[in-house]
């Protein structure tokens, strides 16, 4: 008989816990797959005494991670723990040291650390594999390592952070604030008590990092994302973007420009024909733009405990079946190091929200400044003030109101010389909302 490959997990949370309960269930299904049957021999977590609906009684429990990711009876470790350092590192640098296969989930481990553990995996001859770490179930990463190599990938975007798509989408469909929103997603669960790397889209850039990556065939490169996240983004904004055919999504950008790989995290206008301006809710997805199969995007459920584990779990049985991947899609050593294109050079669209003073001459300033950087302006909507009528015979109150302008094609270096010449003229009354539009 086939010996079982025995599985540690350390760490039993949502996911954790869900992994055990697939295992459990699909047991003779994981076993075809993989050649061989699967086997929980070990699992740590903080409590033993907290109750995650599994039995897990008859394993060995671990009070440290890194004692599990020791054990001579443990040869796969799965890595929940979460986080870039500390015990998550110590315990997958330990299990790799030792000859041992790894599966994790964690995108800030191995955006900062990807390169090193990659390495270090090769040299022991085993494998490090991560499908759950970037958009939960959907196999984004298979798809890109194993199912395009025919293909050269010239763009790849994403929703990836489910939390910010539920707040904008609630925010546009009913018209909530930002606050309001994000109080909701906290008491749902889809938001933590601190909700900083959700909403300011450091989680998206790490899962970005990791896609980059294997889209183009460079070492990561954290550090060169542009991140901006969601909470300026107010209900005026949403309307403003359906009026225009638009919906505001906070997108993961990673494109092969001729100044080097742009990645960048922001929100973003998209078509509102597009696929992914019909993804609402905490569900992601992810569109790659290649040569061969033009546009291909992939839409499902980007967290929770049964999506993240069924990743988990899909990971674990291509380590059984001794179905072994370049981490990145190629050795390490053959990863280039890809120039930073910084984001003053980007070139798009943009959607402006000025805010203004309602008097003579300040539309005609405004597109003057804009024309003096060679900015061409595709439309230009001005909203008045209710109260305006009574307050002028013209119709004009002297009061803040908003003038809203789409571009065409311009450079983020133009837009931001332009505004700052437009705030050093007196025209506008609070910073300008700058949203980059992303077309099909």
């Amino acid at each position: 008989m086939t010996r079982p490959l025995r599985v540690g997990i350390a760490g039993l949370g949502t996911v954790g816990a869900s992994v055990v309960r697939i295992l459990e269930r699909q047991s003779e299904a994981v076993a075809q797959r993989g050649g061989r049957p699967i086997q929980v021999v070990a699992v740590s977590a903080r409590s033993r005494s907290k109750d995650r609906g599994i039995d897990v009684s008859r394993v060995t429990w671990f009070e440290n991670p890194v004692e599990l990711a020791s054990s001579a009876d443990v040869d796969c470790v799965v890595e929940l723990v979460g986080g870039a350092d500390g015990a998550a590192r110590d315990t997958v640098e330990t299990a790799l040291s030792l000859g041992k296969h790894v599966v994790t989930a964690n995108k800030a481990l191995l955006a900062r650390h990807g390169l090193s553990l990659a390495r270090l995996a090769e040299e022991k001859g085993v494998s490090l594999a991560f499908e759950a770490s970037v958009a939960g179930g959907i196999p984004v990463i298979k798809t890109l390592r194993e199912a395009l190599p025919g293909n050269t990938v010239s763009r790849l975007y994403g929703i990836l952070n489910g939390t910010c798509n539920y707040i904008l989408s609630r925010m546009e469909l009913e018209g909530l604030t930002f606050q309001e929103c994000l109080k909701d997603a906290q008491r749902l669960g889809y938001a933590e008590a601190d909700p900083t790397f959700d909403v300011e889209g450091y989680d998206t850039a790490h899962k970005l990092a990791i896609l980059t990556s294997i889209a183009f065939g460079t070492e990561i490169d954290a550090e060169a994302i542009y991140v901006e996240g969601i909470s300026s983004i107010t209900p005026l904004d949403l309307a403003m973007a359906r009026e225009l055919g638009f919906r505001i999504k906070l997108l993961g950008v990673a494109e092969r420009t001729q100044t080097g790989i742009e990645q960048r995290v922001h929100p973003t206008m998209v078509p509102v024909s597009s696929a992914i301006a019909q993804v609402l809710g905490v569900t992601n997805a992810v569109t790659i733009d290649a040569d061969a199969v033009k546009e291909l995007t992939l839409i499902g459920p980007g967290a929770g405990g049964d999506a993240t584990a069924s990743a988990v779990v899909a990971d674990i049985a291509d380590v059984a079946s001794g179905k072994a991947q370049p981490l990145f899609g190629r050795p390490v050593d053959q990863l280039e190091t890809a120039p930073r294109a910084p984001m003053q050079r980007h070139e798009g669209g943009y959607y402006i929200r000025l805010t203004v003073h309602d008097r003579p001459g300040v539309a005609a300033g405004v597109a003057t400044r804009m024309a003096e950087g060679d900015i061409s302006l595709e439309s230009i909507l001005q909203k008045r003030s209710e109260l305006a009528a009574t307050k002028d015979p013209h119709g004009r109150s002297g009061a803040p109101v908003p003038l809203v302008l789409i571009t065409y094609a311009a450079t983020e270096a133009s837009i931001r010389s332009a505004l700052d010449k437009i705030s050093g003229d007196g025209l506008i009354a609070e910073p300008p909302q700058v949203i980059r539009i992303e077309r099909e």
